[in-house]
C-alpha cells in the first residue's frame, strides 16, 4: 500500500502535476464513503448524492 503512495508521489513531483492531489484525494474519500456506508442505515441517503 505504502508503495502505491510512494510511486504516485514520485510520479506528482517528477511531472509537476500536483494539481492533480485534490481529485485524487476527493475520489478516494467518496471510494471510503461508499465502502463504508454501505451496510448502514445512512446507504439510501448516500446514494442519492449519485
Amino acid at each position: 500500500m505504502f508503495d502505491l503512495l510512494k510511486d504516485l508521489w514520485g510520479f506528482l513531483q517528477e511531472r509537476k502535476k500536483f494539481w492533480l492531489l485534490p481529485m485524487i484525494i476527493v475520489m478516494l474519500f467518496l471510494g471510503v464513503l461508499i465502502v463504508f456506508s454501505s451496510g448502514s442505515a445512512v446507504a439510501p441517503f448516500i446514494y442519492t448524492l449519485f
